[in-house]
């Protein structure tokens, strides 16, 4: 992440169980960021045309922007213990800025947000979501990044995973509903039709769960997305490192719930933050520049 902006402690919890639960719990939905008050997000302010295509319940209530706040820097909780700052963060606010509406930020379990939006309890999830042909049977999704999935393990006599077949035999620390949980179960499943030891895949509720297991010794590597992966290495303090390739590069998805309405007003919001500037310097703040993208589509899945 560029030296400009917050940073959560993420070195001193990947060695301090408690204090980074305390900080970090993605299980406290109490844990929020409301207006559009950030000056990035709010430097360019709302688009009529794009205004007046907003649904009416949208308007009138604003957009309540789920994220799973343990996954740095594109979503975490500040150093106050309450508000969700990051990549996804600063994104929302710029887009209901642009849509003229308020963006209320809230904090949520990864693998709760997808069933929330289905149930009306929110109307936008911003949180690192792969674009999949399967999560698109579910909800619609408006493609705004890219990116891969990383491993990393202990600097010091860490594993050595080139990629998915060196798992076999191996205690993989993933988030529950990832993506990354998914290829390491179906990773496991080829290891044994192989003969080989199956990957023994540790599921947590928050990407700071997976992090401590490496830390602490309970798993041998962590997969995340290629941004949370690497900022993860940088704030250890030479605990983890990178291993192997990225893999399997994927557009991140807003995901909205299907019939909403609200799919094409986010598509030409995000189409705009581009075209003005203001979504690569939200990008280029937090570090994650490289995972830019030109051209936002609604249902962009590639698997």
């Amino acid at each position: 992440m560029n030296v400009i902006v917050r940073r959560l402690p993420i070195a001193a919890a990947v060695v301090a169980a408690s204090a980074l639960l305390a900080a970090c719990g993605s299980s406290s939905s109490s844990t929020s960021s409301s207006s559009t008050t950030s000056s990035t997000a709010a430097s360019g302010g709302a688009d009529a045309a794009i205004a007046a295509t907003v649904p009416a319940a949208v308007k009138s209530k604003g957009l309540t922007v789920a994220a799973d706040a343990s996954y740095a820097p594109n979503e975490f909780v500040a150093k106050d213990g309450r508000t969700v700052v990051g990549m996804d963060a600063d994104l929302a606010k710029a887009i209901a800025t642009v849509l003229g509406v308020k963006a209320k930020i809230v904090n949520a379990g990864f693998d709760s947000i997808i069933p929330g939006l289905s149930a009306g309890k929110y109307n936008v999830g911003m949180s690192s979501f792969t674009d999949t042909k399967e999560r698109e049977k579910t909800v619609d999704f408006v493609t705004y990044f890219s990116a891969g999935t990383s491993f990393y393990v202990k600097a010091s006599g860490g594993a050595t995973v080139n990629g998915l077949a060196d798992l076999c035999g191996k205690k993989v620390a993933v988030e529950k509903g990832t993506t990354q949980a998914d290829d390491a179960t179906a990773q496991s499943k080829k290891c044994t039709t192989a003969g080989k030891s199956a990957v023994t895949v540790l599921t947590f509720p928050d990407q700071n769960g997976a992090n401590l297991a490496l830390s602490s010794g309970r798993a041998d590597v962590v997969m995340a997305d290629s941004p949370v992966a690497a900022y993860a290495v940088k704030q250890s303090n030479g605990q983890f490192k990178l291993s192997g390739a990225t893999y399997g590069t994927a557009p991140y998805g807003i995901a909205i719930p299907k019939n909403s309405g609200l799919a094409k007003p986010v598509l030409a919001a995000v189409t705009k933050l581009i075209a003005d500037g203001q979504y690569q310097k939200i990008l280029t703040t937090w570090g994650v520049q490289d995972g830019a993208i030109t051209t936002p589509v609604i249902n962009g899945a590639t698997s």
